[in-house]
């Protein structure tokens, strides 16, 4: 690894063995590792500290795994993911995947394939993790501001950063009104919450910058 990378590594998982296990493991690789035993736990300090990236296990007690990583990506905490489990249908691996994860790994597990899975996400996510681009202009996820357009920057509410930072990060992909509810606004009194903030990001950055998919719901345009 290089020695001037970012090697923090929060490591989320509730049963001792194998936290200690994969503690050994990767700070043997020169991760830097912090330990949460629940889901409560590894949400305050994923939202209180920043890692290179994070490994989670499913079957958390106080918050299940993959609803610690919707609430992180809610909060627009854009650190890659990897979801390290038993539970290996494919439905299982299409929700953690849904779900904001960047890859799933079940358990048996090869040390050498889960190393080599983490280095990869790390060599995608290097420099890039705070700057998602938008055609010609770009997000910068951390100072919550479109930035290289000719109006200059344009600064967002944490609620619009989140619901574009979504969108940036799957340009290809349609969300409905419901999935977007749930990675975003779960926490909103309003129903129509989705549609206000994509109001509000058309507004500031051109009505182009979502596109409606009809009878589906919305899409990433051109920025």
């Amino acid at each position: 690894m290089n020695d001037d990378q970012d090697c923090s590594l929060l490591l989320v998982e509730d049963d001792a063995k194998l936290a200690a296990l994969l503690d050994r493991l990767f700070t043997g690789e020169g991760y830097a590792v912090d330990v949460a035993r629940d889901g409560q736990s590894g949400l305050h300090r994923a939202l209180t500290s920043r890692y290179a990236v994070m490994v989670i296990d499913r079957g958390l007690p106080a918050i299940e795994g993959v609803d610690l990583v919707r609430k992180l990506r809610a909060q627009g905490v854009a650190t890659p993911i990897l979801i390290l489990t038993a539970r290996g249908t494919t439905d299982d691996r299409v929700e953690g995947l849904d779900a904001g994860a960047e890859d799933y790994v079940v358990k048996p597990f090869e040390i050498d394939e889960l190393l080599a899975r983490l280095r990869a996400l790390l060599r995608r996510h290097t420099d890039t993790s705070t700057r998602l681009e938008l055609g010609e202009r770009y997000l910068d996820v951390t100072a919550r501001r479109v930035l290289g357009g000719a109006a200059g920057p344009i600064e967002l509410s944490g609620r619009e950063n989140q619901l574009l930072q979504l969108f940036a990060a799957h340009p290809s992909q349609v969300f409905t009104r419901d999935e977007l509810r749930r990675q975003v606004f779960q926490d909103a009194d309003s129903p129509g919450a989705v549609d206000t903030y994509v109001y509000y990001l058309r507004r500031k950055l051109g009505r182009d910058v979502i596109r409606t998919v009809h009878g589906l719901g919305y899409r990433m345009g051109s920025a």
